[in-house]
């Protein structure tokens, strides 16, 4: 886990990491929130998929429980909408993740089992959203996984659609006077993320599979690419103080993709050299394949 005290460098370089809200009698959404995930799901259609409903292109549970790593690895591509209040629909493209692994994993808010009023949504079934304060500042958004207290940080996206409101959100936190943020640099940060999007604290708990304001969507057809890029594995970012665990390669990211917060050359060049083809972030390998490769490093 990152310090919390330092100051982030134009919110959100460094992130860590996330079913039921009706599960839980902590804090969770308002009455208010509740009912909104009662709406038809014929409202909430993908400009992107105009000849199927909704419910054929959002992701549901069997998506999400699945094992931290894989779920990580499994997000990559896939597109995070959100809905405003006023129906304006933002959307972007998740291109790197960070799993984090729960009781094991020293480097979660969940290391040793540890449950709290703040991770509980770690600990709820998986699509369930853990957002977190870092800094007293920015915010940052997980999801939960397969596994006890295990949760994916979405580190960065690529925005889609809605980008002059993705702009003006994030310029809302900015110095004024501060130059115009290219459109790589709207959601290329977990915490960027969240003000991209307007992702606030109290969607902490929420589900993606049934809520009307978040949620997930299958892969945008991208025509312009052959195959899908490679997935690069490198060390998660911030948390240099957790020993052996911020060497772990936990963290996942789309191949030269312009929205990625931080590039690991070491870590392409490693991929590299390795015999065979790259894999494509649609192909999994086994979990136990990636336990054996994390617990080498």
């Amino acid at each position: 886990m990152p310090p919390r005290k330092r100051k982030l460098d134009d919110a959100g370089q460094d992130g860590n990491s996330s079913a039921s809200p009706q599960t839980v009698k902590t804090t969770g959404p308002s009455a208010g929130d509740t009912a909104a995930t009662t709406r038809s799901s014929d409202t909430l259609t993908s400009q992107y998929f105009s000849t199927e409903r909704e419910g054929d292109v959002r992701l549901g549970v069997k998506f999400f429980d699945q094992p931290c790593v894989l779920l990580a690895k499994a997000f990559l591509g896939k597109v995070l909408v959100r809905r405003q209040a006023d129906g304006t629909v933002l959307r972007g493209r998740v291109v790197e993740t960070e799993a984090y692994l729960g009781g094991e994993d020293r480097a979660s808010h969940s290391a040793g089992g540890r449950r709290t009023e703040r991770n509980a949504a770690m600990f709820m079934r998986p699509g369930t959203i853990y957002v977190y304060q870092i800094y007293g500042v920015y915010l940052c958004m997980n999801v939960s996984s397969r596994g006890e207290g295990a949760a994916v940080l979405l580190r960065s996206l690529e925005p889609l659609q809605g980008q002059e409101v993705m702009r003006r959100l994030r310029g809302a936190r900015r110095r004024e006077g501060s130059r115009p943020l290219k459109e790589k640099e709207l959601c290329n940060g977990p915490s960027k993320l969240c003000q991209a999007l307007d992702i606030p604290r109290h969607f902490d708990r929420r589900d993606l599979v049934t809520d009307a304001e978040v949620w997930l969507e299958r892969d945008v057809p991208r025509g312009d690419e052959e195959e899908p890029p490679a997935v690069v594995e490198a060390p998660r970012i911030g948390i240099e103080s957790h020993g052996e665990w911020a060497t772990k390669p936990l963290r996942f990211y789309l191949r030269g993709h312009p929205c990625v917060s931080v590039v690991n050359r070491q870590a392409e060049k490693q991929m590299a050299q390795q015999p065979g083809p790259a894999v494509p972030h649609t192909l999994h390998q086994g979990e136990a394949q990636h336990r054996i490769k994390i617990n080498e490093n």
